[in-house]
């Protein structure tokens, strides 16, 4: 039995082949046990979350949980497989640690993924899915993710142009739970800063943009609203921070659309962050004195001096993962003889019964309790030895040279370890 780890992410696939592979939480047990029923998996978990959906199993091979993934959500499984990658055991496990510890997510050492992993666990163990292997996983999981963010940077450091959006709008707004915030486009930037303004749990998030459809998709994903981009103007005053990135050829928010804003909004300060080539905000409306505009050169700077702690910070956590996938993994080897230990250990049980119950035989009958003792440790000797000495017998050539090897080292003969 394999471990397995297979899925589609915000690497592989975009948000449109993403959306069709989510998992509805309300029927998350039913999906498990349809899974373990309908192929042959003997463990199951499943983690489903806006940016990624993975199963993580134990079963013999990847590919039957990959078609029942596409055959859930009624698709070919030809329709998946170019954005589907698996994990094999020790790539799954390093998949796994690397995922909680937030090195795979689309903001570098978010904390959010941790919660949604123990979910998934949680779920599963729930469904009855959720076997010694994968429980034991998860357990090891999130340790190395504890010991990930409390040893390093990881979460620490300001690594992309979303967390610096954040940043700078939190040098302006001491609180930014408090404050209302305008994304507008719904590209990956925006995505990504929408996720980050979404960590702080801002009192309102809303995306604009010119296919309200596409907007509304990306809103739900972080609890917030959608708005056309024909409505900016008579809505930019309700809010305290705007970040911008579309492909339009010309600036889509003016100096006299924000300058009314302000106007209606008693010349409260507004940040407003433009991530767009070219512009998407006009350049003179960073001479107002209301506003702070911030472009991509500004955000460069802040980016640039987080990337050496960064680069620091991810080779201690890598190093810390591929330390725990070998701990892991030899406990995973070690529980294969386990069987074979505990059918060792009832042979001898049986063979010292055995022994016992013939020596309080002859003590019974009155025998000389120290030859009665004698007879009992050669008859356990005889028994114990039995099997090894038989072997060596039997064997030849080079047989019989392996087998001797393995005995001197299991009862250390010769000096053997």
């Amino acid at each position: 039995m394999q471990l397995f780890a297979l899925g589609i992410n915000h690497h592989t696939a975009p948000l449109a082949v993403r959306e069709q592979v989510t998992f509805d939480l309300a029927r998350l047990p039913l999906a498990l046990n349809d899974l373990l029923h309908a192929k042959p998996v003997r463990e199951a978990a499943i983690l489903s979350t806006c940016n990624r959906t993975e199963l993580y199993c134990a079963a013999e091979k990847a590919e039957v949980a990959a078609d029942w993934l596409a055959e859930y959500h009624d698709l070919s499984p030809g329709h998946i497989r170019p954005y589907l990658y698996q994990y094999p055991h020790r790539d799954a496990v390093r998949h796994m640690f690397r995922v909680a510890s937030g090195l795979d997510s689309m903001v570098l050492g978010e904390p959010q993924i941790l919660g949604q992993m123990k979910q998934a666990a949680r779920m599963a163990e729930e469904a009855g899915t959720l076997g010694t292997l994968l429980n034991k996983l998860f357990q090891r999981t999130f340790a190395v993710a504890k010991e990930v963010r409390s040893t390093t940077a990881i979460g620490a450091n300001i690594v992309s142009m979303a967390a610096a959006s954040v940043h700078l709008s939190a040098r302006i707004f001491e609180d930014l739970s408090k404050q209302r915030v305008l994304c507008i486009g719904a590209g990956e930037m925006i995505e990504l800063c929408a996720a980050h303004f979404a960590g702080q749990n801002p009192a309102r998030l809303t995306i604009a943009n010119r296919t309200v459809e596409r907007g509304e998709m990306l809103a739900a994903r972080f609890s917030g609203d959608a708005m056309r981009l024909d409505e900016l103007g008579d809505r930019l005053a309700d809010y305290d921070i705007v970040v911008a990135c579309t492909a339009s050829p010309l600036p889509i928010v003016g100096l006299g659309m924000v300058e009314r804003a302000l106007k209606l909004r008693r010349h409260r300060p507004m940040v407003m962050v433009d991530l767009a080539v070219p512009r998407d905000v006009e350049e003179e409306v960073g001479r107002l004195d209301d506003v702070f505009l911030y472009t991509l050169d500004d955000l460069g700077q802040i980016v640039e001096q987080g990337l050496e702690s960064r680069q620091a910070a991810v080779i201690e956590a890598e190093a810390i993962i591929d330390g725990q996938v070998h701990d892991f993994l030899q406990w995973v080897d070690a529980r294969e003889v386990v069987p074979m230990i505990r059918a060792l250990r009832d042979n001898a049980e049986r063979a010292r019964r055995h022994e016992l119950e013939h020596a309080l035989k002859l003590l019974r009958r009155g025998d000389d309790p120290a030859q009665v003792l004698d007879v009992l440790s050669r008859g356990l000797t005889n028994k114990l030895l039995h099997g090894p000495t038989n072997a060596l017998n039997q064997a030849e050539g080079d047989e019989r040279a392996r087998l001797a090897e393995l005995v001197s080292r299991i009862f250390r003969l010769h000096g053997g370890e």
